[in-house]
């Protein structure tokens, strides 16, 4: 069973006589993504019915050329469909959905901050798609996620290691202009020990990827966003989630799920029993695959559940717990005390051979005088 309390950091506080918050089962395999063309697999949406489990997956994967998601059958995950727009995109991380089906492709990736725009396009169902160009009001910065509330409004988390920003349009969203954003708040993740990904601690805190469960879902409804190790996951108030509710709600504090051994996790998705799903790239031999964690959503909407405050200054870039410095500096002075304790006795055993060994020239050199 996974442990829910974050090691490192206070659980908040449980009511009174609330039950225990829900054990979870540990990451369970879904399948193997073996189709080449979705190796960088960057954005996931578990389609299904309300209260159902997943009929089918939508991904896209991580890169630049047209809007393209990939529909995948959720029992071996093959690709069984397609839906594309003739719309250029430089950068897609990440992939959102509305509760009209619509799927949100988010083109929001940018490793050197040099884009002085990113780019929402929208993929319905039926209809021809919608772009939408957003400009930050703070200058370029680099994403990995997007959440869509029920009215439409879309939040991009930034991929900054501390205080992630999180953006909305300062109004309604156009295809003839680029529409400004502004920064509504700042997410800070609690420490977390979880291990995997490319870039240890440090990717602990750096989000890859978000997404808001269906309406209907099995033990309510949360907003998810993801680091290379974790999946956080943020109450929403029941019924239709608009842009503000999103907004206030990662304000406050999250449930972990840790998601271990993940190379590169980069996607996450609920469905409506509320069973959280994740998604990693392949990388050197480990394939690109979907894992499951069921009762995710019930464990983070209980009462009492182990949810926990955001720290209230941003830690340091390399997110490591407060008390590794002092031991490293302790184990380094440890190291620098048993070196001078070895290089002493080294020393002592060179003076002691050399004594030795001037002993015995002097005693062979008596004896030759005596000889003559």
């Amino acid at each position: 069973m996974l442990a829910l309390a974050v090691a490192g950091a206070p659980a908040a506080a449980q009511p009174r006589g609330a039950p225990g918050p829900v054990a979870l089962p540990e990451p369970t395999p879904v399948c193997t993504i073996a189709d080449p063309r979705l190796a960088e697999i960057s954005g996931l949406v578990a389609d299904g019915a309300p209260g159902g489990a997943p009929q089918r997956y939508h991904a896209i994967v991580d890169g630049g050329g047209r809007a393209q998601v990939f529909t995948l059958d959720p029992t071996g995950c093959a690709v069984t469909g397609e839906r594309s727009a003739p719309v250029q995109v430089v950068d897609v991380e990440d992939l959102g959905s509305a509760p009209d089906g619509d799927l949100w492709v988010a083109d929001i990736g940018d490793n050197t901050a040099r884009r002085e725009s990113v780019r929402l396009v929208v993929l319905p169902f039926g209809g021809p798609p919608r772009s939408y160009d957003l400009v930050y009001p703070d200058g370029p910065r680099d994403a990995e996620a997007v959440l869509v509330a029920d009215d439409g409004t879309p939040l991009i988390v930034d991929k900054t290691t501390g205080a992630a920003g999180v953006y909305r349009p300062v109004g309604r969203l156009t295809g003839q202009r680029a529409v400004e954003l502004e920064r509504v708040a700042d997410v800070v993740l609690p420490y977390s020990a979880t291990s995997g990904g490319p870039l240890g601690a440090v990717g602990t805190r750096t989000i890859t990827g978000g997404t808001v469960g269906p309406r209907a879902a099995h033990g309510g409804r949360a907003a998810v966003l993801r680091t290379y190790t974790d999946a956080w996951l943020f109450p929403l108030p029941d019924g239709a989630v608009t842009g503000d509710d999103l907004v206030e709600a990662l304000r406050g504090a999250p449930m972990q799920v840790p998601l271990p051994g993940e190379p590169q996790g980069e996607a996450v998705a609920l469905d409506g029993r509320g069973t959280l799903h994740s998604a990693t790239e392949a990388r050197g031999s480990a394939a690109a695959g979907i894992r499951e964690v069921r009762g995710a959503v019930a464990a983070a909407t209980a009462p009492g559940a182990p949810v926990v405050a955001q720290p209230t200054e941003a830690p340091d870039v390399r997110a490591v717990p407060p008390w590794l410095p002092a031991a490293a500096g302790t184990a380094a002075v440890a190291g620098v005390l048993v070196a001078g304790i070895g290089a002493m006795a080294l020393h002592g055993r060179a003076l002691h051979g050399r004594a030795l060994h001037g002993r015995a020239l002097h005693g062979r050199t008596r004896r030759g005088r005596r000889r003559r």
